[in-house]
């Protein structure tokens, strides 16, 4: 916290700034982009302030700053997604549950994290079947499948049972599960029925995932170097 808790106070700021104006959805512009995307450029120094070798040098943490880069042209794209640009957010978040899902690997395995985390995205999707419509039938359904993926490869690094657990690894999986309810609210929302506070809850948790998650790649050098000596 001392060490790492400094170069988050740019983002805690962004964060406020973003709150404390709450630019009306209605009437979209760049300055209002620039203001939710914000704090996303705020993980991105957060990261690069780690330095430049260690991002090369440990492919888990560069993959979750091209993830948050992704991230920030989806919410420029979802600035105005109502003039027709909400697939292109959705493409350009799909990429980025792809990039976190390589940053946290395929080891361990974890086939029960991951048959659970089948099984709950399954069920968001029956639910949400009957509203969809067009081409989010199928895209709703990929995108489902890919944040679940994330989702499971981010719990599946949680070996509490082992001891084998880091602040890191778990920061990643509330991250994780924070950014489906997120993406669940904004789907519930968009497709089926108004949802109470819906844009506080969507970015509240939005932003606090994507934190969570840019928190996860600080400490990837002692868990790659701990894969190396098992």
């Amino acid at each position: 916290v001392k060490s790492e808790g400094p170069k988050l106070v740019p983002f805690f700021k962004a964060t406020c700034v973003y709150f404390v104006l709450w630019l009306p959805t209605s009437s979209p512009s760049w300055f209002s982009a620039l203001i939710k995307c914000l704090p996303i450029f705020c993980l991105w120094v957060f990261l690069l302030a780690h330095g430049i070798n260690f991002l090369v040098s440990h492919r888990s943490a560069s993959r979750i700053l091209a993830g948050l880069i992704f991230s920030a042209v989806g919410d420029a794209f979802l600035i105005w997604q109502e003039q027709g640009y909400f697939i292109h957010g959705l493409l350009m978040f799909a990429i980025t549950h792809i990039l976190y899902s390589s940053a946290f690997g395929m080891k361990p395995l974890d086939l029960k994290a991951g048959l659970l985390m089948g099984l709950v995205s399954s069920c968001c999707y029956a639910f949400l079947y009957s509203y969809l419509s067009g081409p989010f039938t199928y895209l709703v359904a990929v995108y489902i499948a890919l944040i679940g993926f994330m989702g499971w490869r981010a719990v599946a690094g949680m070996q509490l049972c082992n001891d084998l657990w880091t602040w890191t690894k778990l920061s990643a999986c509330i991250g994780a599960m924070l950014f489906i309810v997120s993406d669940l609210t904004i789907a519930l929302n968009k497709f089926c029925f108004p949802v109470p506070y819906s844009r506080f809850i969507i970015m509240a948790t939005y932003y606090a995932a994507q934190m969570l998650i840019a928190l996860s790649a600080v400490e990837s050098r002692d868990e790659e170097d701990f894969r190396k000596r098992s």
